[in-house]
């Protein structure tokens, strides 16, 4: 039953997730052609900065509404976890992707720092304005599930450096405009392309963390082991494995050694429910031992020795 409602919890995480990238993508994707549009009218780096970042968004929303079509299908006797990975495989394209653009970014801003082009402020404070509001839209939208789903924070944290650079865009636009400063829009290109590469960074850590089987940051390995050896009967809990399969998705497997001396069996089913209700961890393996000479595994990791 416990199993089933991690389940269910999960289908309706990544469902609400899929309808805010929808209306996410759908928002960027058509302000980016005006943003492009409005770039190459204008001569301004910063609204085809902008434009590029939102052409990633938006390229990056699709592979992540992607992954997670393949990632609802079956499982198989091929692949006994499915296609829960793709999620996360997206997710470090993204960021990658994303390097892509600031390293383009910069190289331009380069050259126009050293020549800047004619820019119509007129024509990019105008369309920076624009930018502003879809980006608040597409960020509300998206931030009701970028707690709970990685492909939705990677889009949540493009839209937020798509706003700030929205932002930027503005404060440039009216520069040129209005004081004929056309330094201020590869200034502002420059910015932009730092905010992105801030908030990328940050989503390639998690999905390396992910993909190397780190521990999720909301569980307390040592705390979740001594509540186990709380319990009657149960003397050591070692060769524990905690990881994030895919986002709402953890899997928890630990051997439990009980005293051979105590009477009566240890109830297995309170140790998982303490992992399950407690921990909130869906997937759930215990191998019982009396003695340790009974494990033939590598004790990769035991939390007491390492506290």
């Amino acid at each position: 039953m416990g199993l089933e409602r991690s389940r269910d919890h999960s289908h309706d995480l990544r469902s609400a997730g899929k309808r805010s990238l929808v209306i996410a993508f759908a928002l960027i994707a058509g302000f980016m052609f005006v943003e492009v549009i409005g770039g190459i009218l204008s001569g301004s780096l910063a609204l085809l900065a902008d434009a590029g970042h939102m052409l990633t968004d938006a390229a990056s929303i699709a592979v992540a509404l992607l992954a997670m079509h393949f990632a609802e299908r079956p499982y198989s006797v091929r692949r006994t976890f499915g296609y829960h990975r793709l999620e996360i495989l997206a997710a470090l394209v993204n960021a990658l992707a994303l390097w892509l653009i600031v390293a383009w970014v910069l190289i331009e801003a380069y050259g126009r720092f050293r020549s800047a082009p004619e820019v119509d402020g007129e024509i990019m404070l105008s369309i920076g304005v624009v930018g502003l509001c879809v980006n608040l839209g597409a960020a509300w939208v998206l931030h009701r599930s970028s707690g709970r789903n990685i492909n939705v924070q990677g889009a949540y944290l493009h839209v937020l450096a798509d706003l700030l650079g929205s932002a930027g865009v503005v404060v440039s636009g009216i520069l040129v405009w209005a004081f004929g400063w056309t330094l201020a829009d590869p200034v502002a290109s420059v910015i932009i392309a730092v905010l992105i590469l801030a908030g990328s960074w940050r989503l390639m850590k998690k999905a390396v963390h992910v993909l190397l089987e780190g521990t999720p940051e909301h569980i307390d390995v040592h705390q979740l082991c001594s509540r186990l050896e709380a319990v009657e009967g149960v003397t050591l809990i070692h060769d524990i494995h905690v990881w994030t399969l895919s986002p709402g998705n953890e899997s928890f497997t630990a051997h439990v050694l009980i005293d051979p001396d105590y009477p009566g069996d240890v109830e297995a089913l309170r140790l998982r429910n303490i992992v399950y209700h407690d921990f909130g961890i869906g997937h759930i393996t215990l191998q019982v031992e009396k003695s340790l000479d009974e494990c033939m595994e590598t004790h990769h990791f035991n939390h007491v020795t390492a506290a």
